[in-house]
């Protein structure tokens, strides 16, 4: 598929071979809320930052445009992008960059062609609204991503607890199309609040859904995450850590249970690709340094080390790590629950076992035995944990990527997983 992407209908670039024409501005394509956040910076956005910004909201445009089933293999597809950028000498220096970042996070083939545009009305009047203002936001020490699962909670915990009493952190999180992330985020953001009295503006949520998109698997979407965190972080005027909280086992994105190839296999914050994303932001000139201080724990691990245990037992219920929390509306629920079968709600049960918390999550088939669906995990889980060899450890983790650093202690990091993971499987009947 071929796409353009422009910014208002001013933008007359046009190609005989274009399939689609994307407006980021038209509501006919994408409802995002990044200007409407009325967050109000010392400084004004880095052009490279807002370039990255869009060039997520493309990527991942162009992700759920396109079916993976219209693939000649059904499922890498080959992407052809044009889109505008504020700094395109930057951009088309690292074009084959862009692409092999992109082609490892999604499996696909992507072709980037870059050209030239200035600032677009939107662009123009939010900066003329920003430097009319009196008042700015404070300025921050740490961006850490917030999404409202189970490791982003404790990861703020964690920083919460242990920061300075003049540091501040900013906590930026995403949200999709439906309603059931953002609801547990508000709750634990209402919680935070109290418990560490902390300003409410101390966390930026935004929304990003394509219209009429067609594809599910959107392996893409972290990007969109990630790249709203650099791009607020790029007014600090300052090199700024991104801490991204997640569990080494669920970062490594081993397909544990051989049906898991496909849609499900993430490749989120997979070392190489954290590697890579890293590199992209050094050479585009981004002071941003990417850090998971959980890299090298399981789950479970992060919750028995969690360094404020009774607000975390309190509120663990409160926080969503279901794949798809929408879907029981689908069945006509009311509100949002967990699967229970997919492989992050089984990864989350196994650490809460772990744990030893009490847990008060409701999950729609927390036995796998109801649907179809879970039933076939269940027997996946346990074939991948039959077959699950830990003296392959070191061979094991390179299925999903490579990983040229830390063997030994990924390979450690891995096993313990997988033990944690073999306990509760075990206990279901």
């Amino acid at each position: 598929m071929i796409i353009n992407f422009i910014h208002d209908d001013s933008d007359t670039f046009t190609n005989d071979n274009i399939d689609y024409t994307f407006n980021y501005n038209s509501g006919k394509n994408i409802h995002y809320t990044f200007w409407q956040s009325n967050f109000a910076p010392e400084n004004w956005y880095s052009e490279v930052a807002i370039d990255l910004l869009y060039i997520s909201l493309s990527v991942y445009a162009a992700d759920k445009l396109c079916k993976r089933n219209d693939a000649d293999d059904a499922w890498s597809r080959e992407l052809k992008l044009y889109i505008p950028v504020l700094q395109s000498k930057i951009w088309t220096n690292n074009k084959r960059l862009l692409e092999d970042t992109f082609n490892f996070l999604s499996g696909d083939k992507w072709n980037f062609e870059i050209r030239p545009r200035t600032e677009s009305s939107t662009e123009k009047y939010y900066k003329s609204s920003w430097n009319k203002k009196e008042d700015t936001t404070h300025s921050y020490n740490e961006v850490c991503m917030f999404s409202g699962g189970l490791d982003s909670f404790i990861g703020a915990i964690d920083l919460l607890e242990t920061k300075k009493a003049d540091e501040r952190i900013l906590f930026v999180s995403h949200y999709g199309g439906g309603k059931g992330t953002k609801e547990y985020q508000d709750y634990l953001i209402n919680k935070f609040c109290d418990n560490y009295g902390i300003d409410k503006n101390d966390f930026r949520q935004f929304h990003a859904a394509i219209i009429n998109g067609v594809e599910e698997t959107t392996r893409t979407r972290s990007l969109i995450f990630f790249a709203h965190a650099i791009v607020l972080a790029s007014t600090f005027g300052k090199s700024v850590t991104l801490i991204i909280p997640e569990n080494g086992l669920i970062s490594l994105n081993i397909p544990s249970t051989f049906s898991r190839i496909g849609t499900s296999s993430t490749r989120t914050t997979h070392p190489f690709y954290m590697k890579k994303l890293q590199e992209l932001l050094n050479e585009v000139g981004l002071p941003v340094t990417i850090k998971n201080p959980y890299q090298f724990k399981t789950k479970g691990e992060m919750m028995l080390e969690c360094k404020g245990q009774d607000f975390m037992k309190e509120n663990v219920s409160h926080t969503m790590s279901c794949s798809h929390p929408d879907v029981g509306r689908h069945r006509g629920e009311t509100h949002t629950m967990h699967c229970g079968y997919c492989l992050p709600c089984v990864i989350r049960k196994a650490a809460i076992k772990k744990s030893g918390v009490f847990d008060n999550s409701e999950y729609y088939d927390p036995n796998c035995e109801k649907v179809d669906v879970a039933m076939t995990n269940l027997n996946s889980y346990r074939q991948g944990l039959r077959r699950f060899n830990p003296k392959y450890a070191f061979m094991t983790i390179q299925q999903n990527g490579p990983i040229t650093d830390n063997i030994d202690n990924y390979s450690e990091l891995y096993k313990r997983g997988m033990e944690e993971l073999k306990e509760y499987i075990e206990e279901i009947k």
